[in-house]
């Protein structure tokens, strides 16, 4: 561990010049404890940030492949969550078992470098709105891989929500109309959103076990640091890699893929930290499943996607089934 010791050695410097900044920081995050409903209010704002983001990678994949997408958004968070870490006191390699240490990075390449690819082809595929319904499936997805691997148990009300959300995701994979994609690309699209939401929901009860030991932040870093250094081998490899990245270099194209990177991989996880730092977990997890709803609207608004009564009923059967099974 002599590397480790020598960065947070480094880091201490660090603090030790910039003592007077952090304590004026540590401060200010103090001070927020005292405004009322503080964390209903960072977990609502997660969420409406997530689905922001969410449009963005939307117009983003127009042009940008989803692997290289997800190479930009890995990146980026990974150059805003180092100093961020460093700001916040929390060292770069902390002193912990191998076995979390392989974990953490399985983890990351499960949950992240390919789930988050899987959602990007979703979204593309389907759309925002179709897309959010699908997301719904995370929760349940949770649950059941927590009662799978770690011993947790379901409630009533979480069954019936996951009933819910099952019947809202059967439910668009079988309509046809004009506001739905052609039937091969529907099926393809639920079939890989479906995908993107059990990879991440494996991925997060992976590394479940290993937060009561690890600082959340950091664990966050090592993911994310995992699924770029994977997605840069992979493109570094492929034999397309000049037309996947070539859209990278596009300055047209970081109008929606900075903001989106920024907002959904740094201040929507940010704000939803908080969020659940300052409330109860059975208050904020609701709360940032309002994403589903920010996103149908946003996308209905923004994106021009059509809003029918069939996607509207999905919408709701999805959102409480969510819901329910959220609350604890």
């Amino acid at each position: 561990m002599l590397l480790s010791r020598g960065i947070n050695l480094t880091f201490g410097r660090w603090f030790a010049i910039n003592g007077g900044s952090l304590e004026r920081m540590e401060t200010f995050f103090n001070s927020l404890e005292s405004y009322p409903h503080l964390g209903e209010v960072l977990s609502v704002g997660s969420g409406f940030i997530w689905a922001v983001s969410v449009l963005l990678f939307r117009v983003s994949g127009r042009a940008v492949h989803p692997i290289s997408l997800n190479f930009f958004k890995c990146g980026l968070s990974v150059l805003l969550l180092i100093p961020t870490g460093a700001l916040l006191g929390l060292p770069l390699l902390p002193s912990l078992p191998a076995q979390d240490y392989g974990m953490m990075i399985l983890s990351g390449f499960i949950g992240i470098a390919l789930s988050d690819t899987l959602f990007f082809y979703c979204l593309n595929l389907l759309g925002a709105s179709l897309t959010a319904i699908v997301d719904c499936l995370y929760s349940p997805f949770i649950i059941i891989s927590s009662v799978l691997f770690i011993g947790e148990r379901m409630s009533p009300h979480q069954v019936g929500g996951v009933a819910l959300i099952l019947i809202a995701v059967l439910s668009i994979s079988v309509k046809k109309g004009e506001a739905v994609p052609p039937r091969q690309k529907l099926v393809l699209g639920v079939g890989l959103g479906v995908l993107a939401m059990l990879t991440q929901a494996v991925g997060v009860v992976m590394m479940k076990p290993l937060l009561d030991r690890s600082p959340l932040l950091w664990a966050t870093l090592v993911r994310i640091g995992t699924a770029a250094v994977a997605l840069g081998g992979f493109l570094a490899l492929h034999p397309r890699a000049r037309r996947l990245l070539r859209p990278l270099a596009a300055p047209s194209n970081w109008r929606a893929m900075i903001p989106a990177s920024f907002l959904g991989a740094y201040v929507g996880l940010v704000a939803w930290m908080a969020g659940m730092k300052y409330t109860f977990a059975s208050v904020a997890a609701p709360l940032n499943q309002l994403h589903t709803v920010f996103i149908f609207v946003l996308a209905a608004i923004f994106l021009r996607e059509k809003v029918t009564p069939a996607k509207l009923v999905s919408l709701i059967l999805a959102a409480v089934g969510a819901t329910l099974v959220s609350w604890s």
